[in-house]
């Protein structure tokens, strides 16, 4: 059979099947008419949906007018393949070798496994759970561990702003009480100074970081504790009254914080410390002069006033002899950079008297002093030398003047807390005598080469 026969025999046979299509065609649409429905047990064909062109599909390259992409290209690519797409990777961005899914979706997962061995039976969304607030409880001790060293550094550097913003990030605001009472109670164990920069810090932080209900609450505290803090701190009732007065003239508390503080309890510490407010607060131009009633600091008081303090106390010793209350007066001053002063005033004081007893005295303070390491060597070496230097001033109103400092040093050295440099610098002063006459046969005569 040739060529020509094949082509004509397929071109027959595509005639009869196009013919035979739309004869059953006719004859679906006479049934549909006639309501006839087919109950034939053969399935129906089912008719396969038109396949759209794929606009990056190597299957259709006419579609592309410009450069085709190789396969690789193909296969790696994540658009959309069946025409429709936006040009979105495909499962937002969770497809592909190696993707567990989109960043995140692991947090919005709701399923959980009871199987699964990481399992968590406390989770918060299984409904057995339930929270309360727990406030944890702070001891006074673990208070004062977090105050002290707020207080002591503001005793050093005495910045109430830095202090100020280690309370806020520190304490509490319902502990802030506790911060005022440990922050008085702290300073009364230091010098009068430090509770003078302690009464400066309640006043600073009056308003913004404690209020006047925490100052009141601080000072009731205060004055129930009495009967403990007198222990420690014989004279504590004077010094919590000066706190409640210092606080009343600076606006911190009102007035009436002491009516209503006589009348709570009659103990006899309670009682003193709020008469000692009331007799402050009572005397003339009290509350001016409130601002210094601890005193002004060592630094800052003026070379008169300390030179006329360490006068008085040398001479209450010399009248008493109480070596422990010059003692503690000396330390009060706070001022061991100036204590040269007191040698000074003492020799001086003992070439004024030329009197055996109170040269004994002072000699004895001196050496009491020196023990005590109240006054180091360096002061105790300056005092003497400023003496040397002044003494032909001195002389000029005490003519003994010589004669009576070499028998103090004397008195001192044997005592022996007079250095070496303190006694070979000692000044003697020479003898003038004009020769008479008769006094040449006495005289030696020396040969001058």
């Amino acid at each position: 059979m040739s060529n020509s026969d094949l082509k004509m025999a397929s071109d027959g046979d595509s005639v009869d099947l196009e013919v035979e299509i739309e004869d059953n065609a006719e004859e679906k649409e006479v049934a549909e008419q006639n309501g006839e429905v087919s109950t034939s047990s053969e399935p129906s064909s089912k008719r396969k949906p038109r396949k759209l062109n794929r606009q990056h599909s190597k299957e259709n390259p006419s579609v592309h007018t410009g450069f085709i992409h190789g396969p690789r290209s193909w296969k790696n690519s994540r658009r959309s393949r069946n025409g429709h797409g936006r040009g979105l990777p495909k499962k937002g961005g969770a497809g592909g070798k190696g993707v567990w899914g989109v960043p995140g979706s692991e947090l919005l997962e709701a399923y959980e496994d009871v199987n699964d061995p990481n399992y968590d039976y406390e989770n918060l969304n299984s409904g057995d759970i339930e929270l309360k607030v727990v406030i944890p409880k702070v001891s006074m001790e673990d208070l004062k561990k977090k105050i002290e060293p707020i207080m002591l550094e503001y005793f050093e550097n005495g910045d109430t702003h830095e202090a100020a913003l280690s309370v806020q990030d520190t304490i509490s605001l319902k502990f802030r009480d506790i911060f005022v009472q440990i922050g008085i109670e702290i300073s009364m164990d230091h010098k009068p100074s430090h509770r003078e920069m302690t009464s400066v810090l309640i006043s600073d932080l009056f308003g913004h970081v404690i209020n006047e209900i925490d100052i009141t609450k601080a000072f009731e505290s205060l004055l129930v504790n009495l009967p403990d803090l007198i222990l420690d701190i014989p004279d504590a009732p004077t010094i919590v009254g000066n706190f409640i007065a210092r606080a009343i003239a600076d606006d911190c508390i009102p007035p009436k914080f002491l009516i209503t503080a006589k009348v709570k309890s009659g103990e006899k510490n309670f009682q003193e410390a709020v008469s000692r407010a009331d007799t402050l607060l009572s005397m003339k131009h009290g509350l001016v002069r409130l601002h210094n009633v601890w005193g002004v600091g060592g630094a800052l008081r003026p070379v008169k006033y300390l030179t006329r303090q360490m006068t008085l106390l040398l001479q209450e010793f010399v009248s008493s002899g109480d070596i422990e209350e010059a003692s503690r007066c000396l330390h009060s001053l706070e001022v061991p950079h100036f204590h040269h002063e007191l040698v000074y005033e003492a020799i001086v004081m003992a070439l004024e008297a030329n009197s055996a007893v109170k040269e004994e005295a002072l000699c004895k303070l001196l050496k009491s002093f020196d023990a005590a390491v109240l006054l180091t060597q360096d002061q105790m070496e300056r005092g003497f030398l400023r003496v040397y230097e002044d003494l032909p001033d001195i002389s000029m109103d005490v003519p003994l003047a010589y004669i009576i400092l070499d028998r103090f040093v004397d008195r001192c050295s044997k005592q022996g807390f007079l250095s070496e440099v303190v006694i070979s610098k000692l000044p003697s002063r020479g003898r003038k005598r004009y020769v008479s006459e008769g006094d040449q046969q006495f005289l030696k005569t020396y040969k001058i080469s």
